[in-house]
């Protein structure tokens, strides 16, 4: 008789086998996909990233820069002639009057061409002095020559007047009163030759005169001029202040025109702040800075940007409002902020390593689990030391790695793990 065998499990297990071997399969596809890093990706460990999120917030446009300490003013002290040192009368730092000594030179072969340049000035001068001599002389003798004419033509008008009256009488005839018009008519032509001579020679001399004048100020000023040479031999302080740079020492020999030092303004100081070219054409004359010295806030303006590039800087001189705090020395450091504009709302990041590697051109943004960043373009704006703008590319609330780019610059995609 017929029975009815069971089917056993394990009949049933193998009937379903192919279509759990293909799930599997499936399944490991998948996980495999999710495992293999796409193209540009790069695993980083979670502790070699920081990160932060970009958020709306105030923007504090300032710029800290350290800044050195110099004299507001300062002259520098040449040699106008050359020589050997033979006294010094005052040491490096001291602080000096206006007209103080400070060395005196030796010039033997200066003082024979003073000397000989002098006396032939005083003879040029004795010539032109002669000259005037001579002008003058001239002008006399024609005086003189007018004087007599007119001594003559007075005499010669009274005896014609006497010989006229004799004439009338019948005691002279017409041929001698005739002799005595004769005489006056002449003495009267010469006296007024004379003096229409007299007034062409005085115009004539007049410009002369003046000519002489002009030479003769001009050769007292070369005789000045000459002397003076002497005096350069007496290096004096040309202006209040502290001396410094001189190194003289006695039997040094200078040339004409080397620097012996300088002379800085006492009191007066300025501030001089090498500055990143970055900030090349946000720095302009008349910007607040600000500084602490010893806990006092110092405030400051701008008064020069030099615009020559040298190392990547550039070089601003920034003076104090109002008088400078005690104590000051040049060559002192000091740290200042430079304000660039007011402060107003903006969507900021914080500043950090990240933004040295990108130049601010873009950042890696992580998703929402925090293990994905995706490399993305912004546009970022003005930056302190602390906050960076962002002007396009990102939101508000979006998390960025802040951490140094270095090893990311040829990646779009991190794999934090």
């Amino acid at each position: 008789m017929d029975r009815r065998i069971a089917t056993s499990r394990w009949r049933k297990l193998r009937r379903w086998l192919p279509f759990g071997v293909a799930g599997l399969g499936i399944c490991v596809a998948a996980a495999a996909f999710e495992l293999v890093p796409a193209s540009g990706s790069l695993s980083v460990s979670a502790e070699e990233i920081t990160s932060a999120s970009a958020e709306d917030a105030p923007f504090q446009d300032y710029l800290p820069v350290r800044a050195t300490v110099a004299p507001l003013r300062t002259v520098f002290v040449g040699a106008v002639e050359g020589g050997t040192v033979a006294r010094v009368s005052v040491l490096d730092g001291a602080s000096v009057k206006a007209g103080d000594m400070l060395a005196t030179l030796s010039n033997p072969q200066l003082r024979l061409d003073v000397t000989s340049r002098g006396a032939a000035i005083a003879g040029q001068l004795g010539q032109v002095s002669a000259q005037r001599l001579s002008l003058q002389q001239n002008l006399t003798a024609q005086d003189n020559a007018i004087a007599e004419a007119n001594y003559n033509l007075l005499k010669a008008e009274r005896d014609l007047d006497i010989r006229r009256h004799l004439h009338e009488q019948g005691f002279e005839s017409d041929a001698s009163v005739k002799s005595f018009e004769d005489e006056t008519r002449y003495y009267t032509v010469r006296v007024s030759t004379l003096r229409q001579a007299r007034l062409r020679d005085k115009a004539v001399s007049e410009r002369q005169a003046a000519e002489i004048d002009q030479t003769t100020t001009r050769l007292k000023s070369n005789l000045d001029e000459v002397e003076s040479s002497l005096d350069a031999l007496v290096l004096r302080a040309p202006v209040d202040g502290r001396l410094t740079d001189f190194l003289l020492q006695p039997g040094q020999s200078l040339k004409q025109g080397d620097q012996i030092g300088q002379i800085d303004s006492e009191g007066a100081y300025r501030l001089d702040a090498d500055i990143d070219e970055f900030y090349l054409g946000r720095v302009a004359e008349g910007e607040h800075a600000s500084a602490d010295f010893g806990g006092t806030d110092v405030t400051l303006t701008v008064s020069r940007v030099k615009p020559q590039v040298s190392n990547g800087q550039f070089r601003s001189e920034l003076v104090f409002v109002g008088q400078p705090p005690v104590g000051l020395r040049r060559g002192e450091s000091v740290e200042i902020r430079i304000t660039l504009g007011q402060t107003h709302p903006a969507l900021v990041l914080p500043a950090g390593p990240w933004l040295e590697g990108s130049g601010g051109s873009f950042v890696f943004v992580l998703d929402a689990s925090g293990h994905h960043a995706v490399r993305r373009a912004i546009v970022s704006g003005r930056r302190n030391p602390e906050q960076v703008e962002i002007i396009s590319g990102l939101s508000a609330g979006e998390r960025v790695v802040t951490s140094s780019y270095g090893r990311f610059q040829n990646f779009s995609h991190l794999l934090v793990n």
